[in-house]
């Protein structure tokens, strides 16, 4: 048995052993830095100071050591720095040479380590004059080892990845690297940032095509991303600063507001405690040299309180959103009280402030040190309240109180055990407390232990055990804490209804709303209730223009009862109403009642009692269906929430690509994006193959009638660029195939917003006598269609044979047109900035000169 169980595991071992090799010899320049780092210590005899001949880069190495400009990045000033380089080259540098190659590899690494260095250099020589203090401290410090390149050849490719990492790691990065250097301050800091710059500019080229300016367009989801990223990144920074025992750069001052790490060393000690009347202080000290572990996490709470904010911010949580909020205002707010306190002429009160004040506070002294710390909380404070519709996301009814109940006893348990653990061990603390003492403390143990220095402690601890009960309160506190914070983040977000949305919801399952229903349930909308409460309307309030979503869901008996409350309802309010997307019937109601309307969609259906397939008319689909099956693609049903990790990460490196592409930001309203799709109710159909690779996903929304569904909606349909063909087709067939078979009635493909079907294919098309608003909307649709590219998707969901149905909107009064315009362009487009509007204007001038010069050139 055991000889065969070795003959089972040879193979595999002999396995992965080749791919060990193989991933080597496909990284020959990687490889060879790393013999290079290890040839270079051993013929110049060791590392750092035993070199004989210089090769490390600094400030003032060039022209007299030119050759630093490239040696360097062979270079390790210690083992600690080869082993850390050597593991660089391998985790990074490896995997990205075979992405790319290695002559784009080695061009990449080339160019962003002798610019890098060359960089820094004159950057050191040009800031001399402005920030002398901070480039007097690092203009000595050197720079070796391969940190540079492989910042380099990181960010060059990232050309060659898809738009959403390729966002995430050149924002992580430069983020980070940016950070670094103004936290940290070194003239490494600065070399590895410059290099990350070039390989960020020659990836492209090297790619085979220009860098150009990065596109703003991102998606919702995505911009929740960023925007964690970008704050999780601003959370670690103070804590290198504050970690680093010679921090030197503008923004180090500030680890004195979000870490209060204050190293200090035994001389300090003993300067302190060799004078009496400084006993109190001498105690303070020698806690802050003890303080291990449990200290440092107790300095770092509010980076750690930002990183648990961070993961909310990326699920769109606006409990989240309001934390990071109030902590970036609290840490503007220290920053202001520690300058003032700072530019006083008497002596400083705060710990902060003597820090800032210190003679060993390098670039300190200019100006722009002191107004800088300031703008970077604040910056991320305007930031978050700019972008607060971005992070709507609530937690069920009753969560934070839960919460809050709960952080309430453990503090009031953490309390008591600390009391009852210092009165027993009160000889263990200098001075001895009393039970007065010990009460009055407590405050302080739940508070980072940086701050209690700003306040003096009453009492400090002498042995191990007294250490482990005065910090180990602080540190079960939060940490219990914040895992109960981080657990309501991870709650389903579906959970989130508002009490006006769990009645909408009801409603549509056991009444009858259409195929735009389960859009009412998206966010953004208002809910009206019918004074029955079997009926409501969705809307939303822009400029003065009530606009519903689609008609009254509930009785179909009572849509038009509804319809008239609801008009007077608006009235009541001084609200101009407009019903967007109804049918015919509540179109004609509206007539009879002296409204107006217009078409603005026409929606595709497929009766599935009639789907087959066969035919001419679908040779198309059958192709497609074909080719996925000859590819080994297949149509998968999920939802997002239950699909795997690696599915879900893929839908989003579709969509992200989809919306890039885009001119303008995601749209809402009638579309939806990955925000609605993460919902347990809507169906998401995927083509994925062997190698579980998603070409492309589709959304199916649930359509009830009378407590059933019949049928589904289609919703989000996006593909990767460099999908399988005629992926999208595939999925549709196959929905409707699958849906078929499951005894559903049919699908909607849904709307097309102004594009009429041509009579030939069943459609009424154009009105034979257009009034001034049909021509508008129709000249509106083709110069549109480059940018939406609406009569395209409908001209695609023609292959499908489908029956069409006009949508209308509806209006009491035409003088109304222009606002209802505004504010129907606003529902579809509620974040379009100022770039992005110029962009679009742009597009249309170039569509509507196109248009004219068409024109001119038909003319006889």
């Amino acid at each position: 048995m055991t000889h065969l169980d070795g003959a089972a595991v040879a193979p595999q071992e002999r396995r992965r052993l080749g791919q060990l090799v193989a991933s080597v010899a496909g990284a020959p320049v990687s490889i060879g830095c790393v013999l290079l780092i290890g040839i270079l210590a051993a013929v110049f005899g060791g590392f750092g100071d035993g070199s004989r001949v210089p090769l490390g880069a600094t400030a003032r190495s060039f022209p007299e050591h030119w050759w630093v400009l490239l040696s360097s990045a062979f270079w390790a000033r210690n083992p600690t720095s080869a082993v850390i380089g050597i593991l660089l080259l391998l985790g990074v540098g490896v995997p990205v040479e075979r992405r790319i190659g290695s002559r784009r590899f080695a061009v990449a690494a080339a160019a962003g380590h002798v610019v890098g260095v060359a960089a820094a250099m004159g950057f050191v020589a040009v800031a001399a004059g402005v920030m002398g203090d901070w480039v007097g401290q690092i203009g000595g410090n050197a720079f070796a080892g391969p940190s540079a390149l492989v910042c380099a050849v990181l960010m060059a490719s990232t050309a060659s990845m898809t738009t959403l990492w390729r966002r995430r790691i050149r924002l992580g990065v430069f983020a980070l690297l940016l950070l670094l250097a103004l936290y940290n301050g070194g003239f490494a800091d600065l070399v590895r940032l410059f290099a990350a710059t070039v390989g960020a500019l020659v990836g492209p080229v090297l790619s085979g095509r220009r860098p150009v300016t990065p596109h703003p367009v991102s998606s919702r989801h995505e911009r929740r991303v960023l925007i964690a990223l970008l704050v999780a990144v601003t959370a670690i920074g103070p804590v290198v600063a504050g970690l680093a025992p010679h921090a030197v750069g503008p923004l180090s001052v500030l680890r004195f507001l979000l870490t209060n790490l204050q190293p200090v060393d035994p001389e300090t000690l003993q300067t302190l405690c060799a004078y009496p009347a400084l006993a109190r202080d001498c105690a303070a000290a020698g806690l802050q040299l003890r303080a291990g572990a449990g200290g440092t996490f107790m300095a770092v709470l509010p980076s750690f309180l930002l990183l648990l904010f961070a993961d909310g911010l990326r699920r769109g949580r606006r409990f989240a959103w309001a934390g990071t909020l109030l902590i970036q205002a609290a840490l503007s707010a220290m920053a202001v009280a520690t300058i003032v306190a700072v530019l006083q002429p008497s002596a400083p009160d705060t710990a902060a402030a003597e820090s800032m004040t210190a003679v060993d506070a390098p670039g300190h002294g200019h100006p722009f040190s002191l107004v800088l710390p300031l703008l970077l909380p604040l910056l991320l404070a305007v930031l978050l309240l700019t972008r607060r519709k971005l992070f709507t996301v609530r937690a069920p009814r009753g969560t934070y109180l839960r919460l809050a109940v709960f952080v309430v006893g453990l503090a009031a348990v953490l309390a008591l055990t600390y009391v009852a653990a210092a009165s027993a061990m009160a000889q263990d603390f200098n001075p001895q407390p009393g039970l007065a003492g010990i009460l009055a403390d407590i405050p302080d143990r739940f508070l980072p232990l940086g701050y209690m220095f700003d306040l003096t402690p009453a009492f400090v601890p002498m042995s191990p055990g007294a250490v482990a009960v005065y910090e180990g309160v602080g540190i079960v506190f939060w940490a219990v804490t914040g895992a109960a914070l981080l657990r309501t983040f991870l709650r389903p977000a579906h959970n989130r209804h508002s009490l006006d949305e769990d009645r909408a919801r009801a409603i549509i399952k056991t009444q009858n709303g259409g195929t735009l229903s389960w859009m009412t349930t998206w966010p953004g909308n208002r809910y009206w209730f019918t004074s029955d409460g079997h009926s409501f309307v969705a809307y939303r309030v822009i400029g003065g223009v009530a606009l519903t979503l689609g008609p009254p869901v509930g009785p179909i008996e009572d849509q038009q009862k509804t319809f008239d409350e609801f008009s007077v309802h608006a009235a009541a309010n001084g609200w101009s109403p407009c019903f967007y997307s109804v049918p015919q019937d509540l179109k004609d109601h509206a007539t009879a009642r002296g409204w107006a309307g217009v078409p603005v969609a026409q929606e595709t259906i497929l009766d599935l009692d009639q789907v087959t397939f066969k035919g001419k008319k679908f040779q198309d689909i059958r192709t497609a269906m074909n080719n996925a099956a000859k590819a080994g693609v297949q149509a998968q049903w999920t939802t997002y929430k239950a699909a795997p990790r690696g599915v879900q990460a893929q839908i989003q490196e579709i969509s992200e690509e989809w919306v890039a592409d885009k001119k303008i930001p995601e749209m809402g309203f009638t579309l939806g994006s990955l925000d609605e799709l993460d919902d347990p109710e809507v169906r998401c159909l995927v083509a994925i193959d062997k190698d579980k690779r998603v070409h492309a996903v589709t959304s199916w929304l649930p359509v009830y009638s009378d407590g059933v569904v019949v049928g589904w909606t289609l919703d989000v349909i996006r593909r990767r660029s460099t999908a399988m063909r005629a992926s999208a087709e595939f999925l549709i067939a196959s929905a409707a195939v699958t849906l078929r078979d499951e005894g559903y009635a049919f699908i909607s493909l849904s709307g097309a917003p102004l594009a009429p079907p041509p009579p030939s294919d069943g459609g009424t098309g154009p009105d034979p006598s257009p009034n001034a608003m049909d021509r508008f909307l129709e000249g509106l649709g083709s110069t549109l269609e480059p940018i939406y590219g609406f009569r395209s998707l409908l001209g695609f969901k023609s292959k499908f044979q489908p029956r069409y149905v006009p949508l209308y909107m509806v209006y009491p009064d035409p003088a109304a047109l222009p606002t209802i315009g505004s504010a129907v362009t606003r529902a579809y487009l509620p974040e379009v900035g100022f770039e992005q509007g110029l962009s679009l204007a742009r597009t249309l001038l170039q569509s509507v000169l196109s248009r004219v010069r068409r024109s001119l050139r038909s003319r006889p």
